[in-house]
């Protein structure tokens, strides 16, 4: 039986870079290079006889590079930006009602 873990590794050595940035597009005379955060799990198994499994992935797009006459910048996705910023405003909206509560004691 092939080593499960070399295979992964071998696989998961292809993965990042190339998974993040994705190929730039030419358009209107600009050079679009899109930008995703990406995550992703393996597992493994197989103890005399027992199955083994695991996987999972998950790309969130962030925004794209735009490549024009003028310079280089990056323009954000506003959902993913938005999705991002919900969860942080509310805890520190929560960390800053406790810091008022405790000085008002």
């Amino acid at each position: 039986m092939p080593n499960l873990a070399l295979d992964l590794g071998k696989n998961a050595a292809s993965l990042g870079v190339t998974n993040a940035y994705g190929k730039p597009a030419e358009l209107d005379g600009a050079q679009y290079t899109p930008v995703a955060l990406t995550l992703s799990g393996f597992g493994g198994g197989d103890a005399e006889g027992a199955e083994g499994g695991g996987g999972g992935a998950v790309s969130i797009p962030l925004g794209v590079y735009v490549r024009r006459e003028e310079g280089l910048r990056f323009e954000p996705n506003i959902v993913s930006l938005l999705a991002v910023a919900i969860p942080f405003v509310c805890v520190t909206g929560r960390a800053l009602s406790r810091i008022i509560r405790a000085l008002k004691k």
